[in-house]
């Protein structure tokens, strides 16, 4: 018995879908379990939530790669690549101390909301496959 596996065109729109939906999936848990615990809510915390938010962000890191794999990409020459790679270490940095490591409220709180905007700059640079993504405009003004 031969198993054949399909080409990657045809089921590459389905992995982008994939991905996609664990993009919106992640960070929407982010953000409720982030105004949670900023709340005061201690068990947004929870292991149950921390284990689903483990499991759909382990599901985004195989979607992302690959696709990275499949369509060749480097992030040393594809530069919104490597810009989106680098803002997603610092959202992960910033989402640990939004939510955990933070020692004051104020410090948790700025952090939550840097998180948000690495969150947001990480979706525009990869919808528009610019290292910018939507600063460009104003960084890249020429008159």
């Amino acid at each position: 018995m031969t198993i054949t596996i399909p080409e990657f065109g045809v089921w590459y729109s389905h992995l982008k879908l994939t991905h996609i939906a664990l993009v919106i999936a992640s960070g929407g848990l982010f953000t409720l379990r982030g105004a949670l615990v900023l709340a005061g809510h201690g068990w947004a915390m929870a292991r149950h939530w921390r284990l689903l938010s483990y499991g759909i962000d382990t599901l985004l890191l195989i979607a992302g790669v690959t696709l990275w794999v499949q369509l060749s990409l480097n992030p040393m020459s594809s530069t919104w690549l490597g810009a989106k790679l680098l803002l997603l270490v610092l959202y992960v940095v910033l989402g640990s101390l939004a939510l955990k490591r933070a020692r004051t409220p104020m410090a948790r709180l700025g952090s939550y909301i840097a998180a948000l905007m690495v969150y947001a700059l990480m979706g525009s640079v990869a919808h528009s496959h610019h290292p910018l993504g939507f600063l460009q405009p104003w960084l890249m003004h020429v008159d």
